[in-house]
């Protein structure tokens, strides 16, 4: 199969972008979310792909079985802005979608979501994950998706992350800006990839608490065993493995999935440089992450 041309950085309402996810603009943001929508928004490479299968887990792993051997979790749970090349559009994914509630992943920070999830009071969960972590994962996936900007070497990376030209914008303004969003909408639930690392049955009773669901103990029990890393990364639904883009060659789309993965990558000049750096960007003391657990 053949892979798409890398996609260019440049500069959209302030974002860095690619146009692999700014070319179905109108439709996204005239997109009409339902009332009982849930809109799963990360920052790319913080646990997305985990906390979607979570949840269509949820949701539909006792009702619709083939679900779970027959369709990927991409288009499961759609990502609404991407336009990948030579197949349906997010927007036309998620229209199309069988289900309720529709399931729906976005990168977008928190401006930029399109304006009907907050007119008709949508739950939303947001995932964060440790800035150091997240710039090592960011780096490898780059390496081998092809709608991504081609990521240089690491000490290169290192800066660019640092300086937020990456595809959808500055992790910093990110994780504050969904944060912010916290305070003033009831309807946000902020998660850390840290604490489903830690332990994923405690996350899990929290996110239900949230959605307002109630599965079963025994329920609980196979959730949990789906959503062990090794057992998404030998899954072929959930890993990424049919996914065009990707070249697995290079690296696979589920690499670690691990805390503190950043100190292989991080020299000490480096990582004290980073946390210089954060010290300036990280003002709010309620938001709070680790690098190591």
């Amino acid at each position: 199969m053949d892979l798409p041309p890398r996609g260019e950085l440049f500069d959209f309402h302030g974002v860095s972008m690619t146009h692999y996810f700014t070319d179905n603009w109108e439709n996204v943001q005239n997109f009409q979310a339902r009332p009982d929508d849930i809109l799963i928004a990360t920052y790319p490479k913080a646990g997305t792909t985990w906390v979607s299968y979570i949840l269509d887990l949820l949701y539909f792993g006792q009702t619709a079985l083939e679900r779970q051997t027959s369709i990927p979790v991409y288009e499961r749970v759609p990502f609404l802005e991407l336009t990948p090349p030579d197949s349906a559009s997010g927007t036309d994914l998620v229209n199309n979608l069988p289900t309720s509630p529709r399931l729906i992943k976005t990168h977008l920070p928190v401006q930029l979501v399109p304006k009907s999830f907050w007119e008709q009071n949508c739950r939303m969960v947001y995932v964060a994950r440790n800035a150091k972590d997240n710039m090592v994962s960011f780096f490898h996936f780059d390496s081998m998706n092809m709608m991504e900007p081609e990521p240089g070497d690491w000490n290169n990376f290192f800066q660019r992350f640092l300086d937020g030209k990456m595809v959808f914008g500055s992790w910093y303004d990110h994780v504050n800006g969904w944060w912010k969003k916290k305070q003033t909408y009831s309807k946000l639930h902020y998660m850390f990839y840290e604490d489903l690392i830690e332990d994923t049955g405690r996350e899990i009773d929290k996110l239900c608490c949230f959605l307002g669901l109630s599965p079963s103990a025994e329920e609980k029990k196979q959730i949990l065993a789906c959503v062990q890393f090794d057992n998404m990364k030998n899954n072929n639904m959930a890993n990424y493995s049919t996914f065009p883009s990707m070249d697995f060659k290079i690296s696979p789309f589920m690499r670690k999935g691990k805390v503190g993965d950043w100190k292989k990558h991080f020299t000490v000049a480096q990582n004290e440089e980073f946390d210089e750096d954060y010290k300036k960007k990280m003002k709010d003391p309620t938001l709070q992450f680790r690098t190591e657990i």
